[in-house]
């Protein structure tokens, strides 16, 4: 299993090259970059042509806002910069922000976001050189590529496509038509074993396709320390994302897969009087426990390998501090051992 980082809030483009540095020099086998306050496709450039065997992806750009063609055309030129390093991960954003923010429409996203997948593949066709621009669909159209736009073949010219998927459609779309899919950090594993997976084995049964041909990512939070203050600090962090991530509604299926589904009724109201405080004082050790991995140095490889082993091809702490080089080197040593064959 390979271990991976993963940018929560993203990276601004001045840093991006140096948290690349480290996160190579950690051991980690891929960086991804988050579009929250920075454009990820920016840092993923700096990150990849600062380093020589880190993979480095968008994990995730906003699709809607984005034309296709803007997304392929990013896409290709850091495929080529990262010689095949770079993967393009995609996501949908919640309505009100695509509405809100990014002023563009969000009608039928599964429905939107199959079609963005297959004119990425045929735009990435055309600039190979395969076949003409000809693609015609109910949200996108495109027709015209003369060569003075084209920026013809590249050597990796296999642009791996992963979304991130939290609802029924998208992960059935992620089986059926992506590389790869990014899971959400707020899951269990009795979540992924009895929800989530198998929506994805669907997806790919429907469309004929091997399940193995996708990638899952989790990215997970993890606690890690020498000492158990240490650990419980950590802890008490990932009880104030949980809290804040279970008040929207659409991570109650989470939490009902453990009986807890009127805790996220509880948060949500919580939320809406401004009561944060109140909100963590719900997230009992218990869910901690399930949401979340916590262990020692010596022992969170195989914490990780015991909880992921079975469910995901990739594993990304949410946020893992590259901030010291002592720390940099305990995550080395985790990335060692999960790249060590699992027990049989």
């Amino acid at each position: 299993m390979d271990l991976d980082c993963y940018f929560p809030d993203g990276l601004a483009l001045s840093a991006a090259a140096a948290a690349a540095r480290a996160v190579e020099q950690a051991g980690f086998a891929a960086m991804w970059i988050t579009e929250t306050r920075h454009n990820p496709f920016l840092a993923c450039g700096a990150a990849l042509t600062a380093t020589r065997r880190l993979r480095a992806g968008t994990g995730i750009a906003v699709a809607f806002p984005r034309s296709p063609m803007i997304t392929a055309q990013a896409a290709w030129d850091l495929a080529e910069a990262g010689a095949g390093r770079f993967v393009l991960g995609l996501g949908t954003q919640v309505k009100a922000h695509v509405t809100g923010r990014f002023s563009v429409p969000f009608d039928r996203p599964a429905a939107r976001m199959r079609e963005y997948v297959a004119a990425l593949r045929a735009i990435f066709a055309a600039f190979s050189g395969q076949a003409p621009l000809r693609f015609d669909g109910d949200f996108y159209r495109f027709s015209l590529l003369t060569d003075f736009f084209n920026p013809g073949p590249i050597a990796w010219p296999q642009v791996p496509v992963w979304i991130a998927a939290v609802g029924p459609a998208m992960l059935r779309l992620a089986g059926e038509c992506c590389d790869g899919v990014f899971l959400h950090p707020l899951h269990s594993a009795r979540y992924l074993r009895a929800t989530a997976l198998p929506m994805i084995d669907a997806g790919a049964r429907a469309a004929a396709r091997d399940r193995a041909a996708v990638t899952v990512c989790c990215p997970a939070f993890v606690a890690a320390g020498d000492t158990e203050a240490e650990i419980a600090r950590q802890r008490a962090g990932i009880a104030r994302q949980i809290a804040f991530y279970g008040s929207t509604r659409t991570y109650r299926p989470v939490f009902e897969a453990h009986g807890w589904g009127e805790v996220t009724a509880d948060l949500h109201a919580l939320l809406a009087r401004g009561e944060t405080r109140a909100m963590t004082a719900l997230i009992s050790a218990e869910m901690l426990d399930a949401f979340s991995v916590s262990a020692t140095w010596d022992t969170l490889a195989a914490g990780l390998a015991g909880r992921y082993g079975a469910l995901a091809d990739r594993v990304a702490p949410y946020g893992a501090d590259l901030s010291r080089p002592a720390i940099r080197e305990r995550w080395q040593d985790v990335a060692a051992r999960l790249a060590r064959p699992l027990p049989q």
